[in-house]
């Protein structure tokens, strides 16, 4: 289990249907360490704090095990090439994981990254990501938000615990939590509930 890239972004202007709406999913792959403090990863933003960044959700993860499903659909779709790399941060996570996918994650787990090392930072999985229509403006297409709601491949908020730094490469070390609520299972419990419209 390792950290493929650490990605950030600046709240931008995003054309999301008629109109236009700010916001961070647009996010790129950084350099070398990148610190995170008890809000998020430094030099990223989130437009939306309602629904996005804050205590609870101060890191995005997303399992790289998906990005083969999402290049497909994106070249079904008719929005990119069907040899077109995906980028790290295309789906909006700060952190893009080996490794870690929904099923193996609970609510509570604590995730020890970089401590081979150095400093590094321990982050707490806190919630899934619900999709909204940015996520559809973001992927290219009308129907991306609905497809992450029937896959289930959501990816994880994290809080932080101890604040310290993330890079590329870093080990991920598991400590589970109480194991009572599994990521992909509170996920299909909110996803009735969630719309691609929201």
């Amino acid at each position: 289990m390792k950290v493929l890239a650490v990605c950030a972004g600046r709240a931008q202007p995003l054309r999301v249907g008629a109109r236009t709406a700010l916001s961070a999913i647009d996010k790129t792959a950084v350099e070398g360490a990148r610190a995170v403090r008890r809000l998020g990863l430094d030099g990223d933003e989130q437009a939306d704090p309602s629904v996005h960044g804050g205590i609870a959700k101060a890191v995005y993860a997303y399992p790289h095990e998906h990005y083969a499903f999402w290049r497909t659909v994106r070249a079904q779709a008719g929005v990119a090439d069907w040899d077109a790399p995906l980028a790290p941060g295309r789906l909006g996570e700060n952190l893009l994981l080996q490794g870690l996918q929904e099923d193996r994650l609970w609510i509570g787990d604590r995730l020890h990254i970089g401590r081979a090392r150095g400093p590094g930072c321990v982050l707490a999985v806190s919630e899934p990501r619900l999709p909204c229509h940015k996520f559809n403006a973001a992927m290219g297409f009308a129907h991306a938000a609905r497809l992450m709601l029937q896959s289930g491949w959501c990816g994880a908020y994290l809080g932080v615990i101890e604040a310290g730094d993330v890079m590329a490469g870093d080990v991920i070390e598991l400590e589970p939590g109480p194991r009572e609520v599994n990521l992909r299972e509170l996920f299909r419990a909110r996803a009735p509930s969630a719309t691609a419209s929201r």
